[in-house]
């Protein structure tokens, strides 16, 4: 009877280890944010993030910007609210977010990069953190302000951007084990992979489009002459 019981209690309390975990995780962004190079080493070596916490921060930063977007004075921000588009807005981040990720993954895999994809994924989805804490209150400081004062919002939201880079400048250096040199040389590489992902995408699509096209008027042909 006691066998059964614990049977029955552990998948609750894998639960509960599982949620104590990601608490553990996210938590553990601060540290990574203030103390980047053992934070990311930690992150990454000795399973202190989790992919749950990464996809929180990631899904936050899609938030915070499509709160930005929509809640921002018009003051800071020239947005058509009308106009705006969420799913647009967020796979127009989305998508170059994770073919960067895809593209540094694939680089640096030929250069004795350490790193796997899960691992960098969650190391520049940590970077975003700082995007988060600074510029969604900034969204209520820009409707406070006047726009005489707007060199304060402008400081701040600059600070969040060179942040995030430098963090993820770090993120990197940690997984793949490079030197400062190394790491800045596979982010210029990184850019450039991404660009050619986008335009083999492009293309493909392209071609795709051209293809159904055909088929399309061919298969309109076909039954316009058989009628």
């Amino acid at each position: 009877m006691t066998a059964a019981k614990s049977i029955v209690k552990d998948p609750a309390s894998r639960r509960r280890a599982a949620w104590e975990r990601y608490k553990q995780s996210l938590h553990y962004a601060f540290h990574v944010i203030t103390h980047p190079f053992d934070g990311y080493w930690d992150l990454v070596h000795e399973h202190r993030g989790t992919l749950a916490a990464a996809h929180t921060f990631l899904f936050l930063f899609l938030l915070t910007r499509i709160v930005k977007l929509m809640l921002t004075s018009f003051q800071f921000i020239a947005a058509p609210i009308q106009h705006i588009n969420i799913f647009e807005q967020c796979g127009s981040l989305l998508l170059p977010f994770l073919i960067l990720c895809l593209a540094n993954w694939a680089m640096t895999t030929l250069f004795d990069g350490k790193g796997r994809f899960k691992d960098i994924y969650m190391a520049m989805c940590y970077a975003l953190v700082p995007y988060i804490l600074i510029q969604l209150p900034l969204v209520l400081v820009s409707n406070i302000i006047t726009f005489e004062e707007a060199s304060f919002y402008t400081v701040l939201m600059s600070f969040s951007l060179v942040w995030c880079v430098f963090l993820a400048f770090v993120g990197l250096m940690e997984v793949h084990d490079y030197g400062p040199g190394k790491t800045f040389v596979f982010l210029i590489v990184t850019v450039v992979g991404a660009c050619v992902i986008i335009f083999l995408i492009l293309v493909f699509f392209s071609l795709l489009s051209d293809a159904l096209g055909y088929f399309v008027s061919m298969y309109r042909e076909i039954m316009f002459r058989l009628n």
